[in-house]
């Protein structure tokens, strides 16, 4: 055993442990570009419009402009994190340095329940247009999600290299097709269609749900960039992670933010506008109907528009597996889930069981029947995890520049310390909003926060006694070692 920290403790494993843990350095700038987008694009056809019914068109505006200020603080202080840190354990690695054990597996617990759920959330959105362009009931739809996972899980664990080759494909694939959309609706554009939906008392055609309806879409604004975070978790496979890394974040976020702003515009903009696309499974081919006409072209272009939830689908499948991988190889998660693929280097065991916790979750929330929009309930309990490691990765950026400013940082971020407070209280606001808004999302929020507080007793009563020293681990032990050395 190791000597005790903040009440953990360290088993000494032999040499064979990391021989059997190991991963291959492979993706550059443009890869991890690709990745960081392929990540979100799917935000872009499915999941954003439900803050259409939430807030109304003006509310769900306002809500993305301030989910915007949000994630660009969080991306300049990850990209200095993470230049500093280049581990693969992403948030949890950098809470390790600043907040020590019990800070890392609260923000990677967090971040575990973030990229286990976004899959799901997409893969419902994959089979609801797969669902309406075959026309198969929606009692199918739970079939069309287990072909998916089995699809992208296999090609994840066939190895580091096709995965970015076919993410950099996909991703490339999915803007032309939002491309295509943004210029064929263009000529169909009518800010009438966005203003649709009837105010409620008190309410206007911009607020329809007053200004508490701002509050209630910021959850769905998310939307437009939840895992463009995700980088970092690619961080042991980047060829140059310090230099690749914060390059591969910025570049990928601005793409983003222009895709959110055309796709709000332009799809509540076009026949049937926000009233319909506000609860719709599938907006973007809502939107090619309109521009296309109901026949077989758009049929075919929405078939085409599955290329976007596809790339998201696969490129968190890759994050989740390295996140889990992560704290699995330094015992938070058990420590079998860390063993990676034998000629393929790639973290199997890990991939597979995230894949079946999202098809579960989904799958039970399907089984409670209409009342419950599976996409939206998944949506809410994902951002539930998402917006609490935001919050706690950016307390791990203003300590880790108060603790450990003497670190090597590549990268610095321009926005500083204001930067990362203002993401972080947004990130508590939007918090607080899944708790204050549709009395079904807090329900599923609750059920949320039950898992969350069940894996902080693992952590409590099990694994806190069972820790390795991985890399996250010795580098924050030999930092602040070297920051106390007068």
């Amino acid at each position: 055993m190791q000597p005790r920290e903040q009440g953990v403790e360290y088993d000494r494993v032999g040499e064979g442990y990391f021989r059997e843990r190991g991963l291959r350095r492979y993706a550059g700038v443009w890869s991890l570009w690709a990745l960081g987008v392929g990540a979100v694009i799917s935000g872009n056809f499915f999941g954003w419009n439900f803050g259409l019914s939430a807030g109304g068109f003006g509310g769900l505006l306002i809500a993305t402009v301030i989910i915007t200020v949000m994630y660009t603080g969080l991306c300049f202080s990850i990209a200095e994190m993470t230049a500093a840190l280049p581990h693969a354990g992403g948030a949890y690695s950098f809470a390790r340095s600043a907040m020590g054990p019990w800070g890392a597996y609260i923000t990677g617990l967090a971040e575990n329940m973030e990229y286990v759920l976004t899959p799901a959330v997409i893969v419902v959105g994959i089979g609801g247009y797969l669902g309406a362009i075959f026309g198969t009931p929606p009692a199918a739809e739970p079939l069309w999600w287990l072909v998916s996972y089995a699809i992208f899980v296999g090609l994840n664990i066939a190895g580091v290299e096709i995965a970015f080759r076919f993410t950099v494909l996909i991703t490339l694939l999915a803007l032309g097709v939002l491309l295509v959309f943004w210029v064929s609706a263009l000529p169909h554009f009518d800010l009438q269609w966005a203003l649709n939906i009837e105010p409620e008392a008190g309410g206007t055609r911009w607020l329809p749900r007053g200004p508490m309806g701002i509050l209630s879409a910021l959850p769905f604004a998310i939307w437009f960039f939840l895992a463009i975070e995700q980088l970092p978790l690619a961080a042991e496979e980047a060829a140059t992670p310090s230099r690749d890394l914060p390059r591969g974040l910025l570049l990928g976020l601005l793409t983003l933010i222009v895709a959110a702003f055309l796709t709000l515009f332009l799809n509540a903009g076009v026949a049937p506008g926000s009233v319909v696309l506000g609860s719709s499974a599938e907006p973007l081919f809502e939107g090619f109907k309109a521009t296309f006409g109901a026949g077989l072209g758009a049929r075919l272009l929405a078939l085409v528009a599955v290329t976007g939830l596809v790339a998201s689908f696969h490129s968190i499948i890759f994050a989740y597996g390295r996140q889990i991988f992560s704290l699995s190889r330094a015992g938070y998660f058990p420590r079998w889930l860390s063993r990676t693929h034998r000629t393929r280097q790639t973290p199997h065991a890990a991939l597979l069981v995230g894949a079946a916790l999202g098809y579960a979750v989904a799958y039970g929330i399907h089984a409670l029947g209409p009342k419950h929009p599976v996409g939206a309930v998944l949506l809410n309990m994902a951002v539930f995890g998402a917006v609490i490691a935001y919050a706690l990765q950016m307390l791990s950026y203003i300590l880790l520049r108060v603790r450990l400013p003497n670190i090597a940082r590549p990268y610095r971020s321009p926005l500083g310390v204001p930067g990362a407070v203002i993401a972080l209280i947004v990130a508590i606001v939007t918090l607080v909003a899944l708790f204050v808004t549709d009395p079904i999302y807090q329900k599923v929020v609750i059920g949320a926060a039950v898992w969350y507080g069940l894996g902080l007793l693992w952590f409590a009563l099990h694994a806190r006694h069972k820790l390795v020293l991985s890399p996250e681990e010795s580098f924050a032990r030999s930092a602040h070692a070297r920051q106390d050395d007068p």
